[in-house]
């Protein structure tokens, strides 16, 4: 098995993905900060792609997609986005665990980890 085969820990393919495209980038500043954040723009559009092609809802092209490919590119979201969240900071997971833990605080309330009283 290769290294790429055996890494499945989602923080050490982010920052290695970040790495190898932040070395090939064209751009340099904000232009590729900008570039980077519309990328998630167009990955969503291609969900968008995968969903209508999944349903058939293109009357000309019929089905042209499938459930898996609609759960590829919501995937590709996901890393896209986290992606451009390392390249906003280096402390990717600790701002994304902090946030994910507040929008579970809002959604489902307070969580005791001492379980109840």
């Amino acid at each position: 098995m290769s290294d790429r085969e055996t890494t499945t820990d989602v923080w050490a393919g982010i920052d290695a993905l970040w790495a190898w495209i932040d070395t090939s980038r064209p751009l340099d500043g904000k232009e590729a900060l900008l570039l980077r954040m519309l990328k998630l723009s167009e990955e969503v559009g291609e969900v968008a792609q995968a969903v209508i092609g999944a349903t058939g809802q293109n009357p000309r092209k019929g089905t042209t997609h499938t459930w898996d490919d609609v759960q590829g590119e919501l995937c590709d979201v996901v890393i896209t986005a986290l992606i451009a969240l390392r390249t906003l900071t280096p402390d990717t997971r600790e701002v994304f665990d902090r946030h994910l833990r507040r929008v579970l605080e809002r959604s489902l309330g307070p969580t005791d980890s001492a379980g109840p009283h």
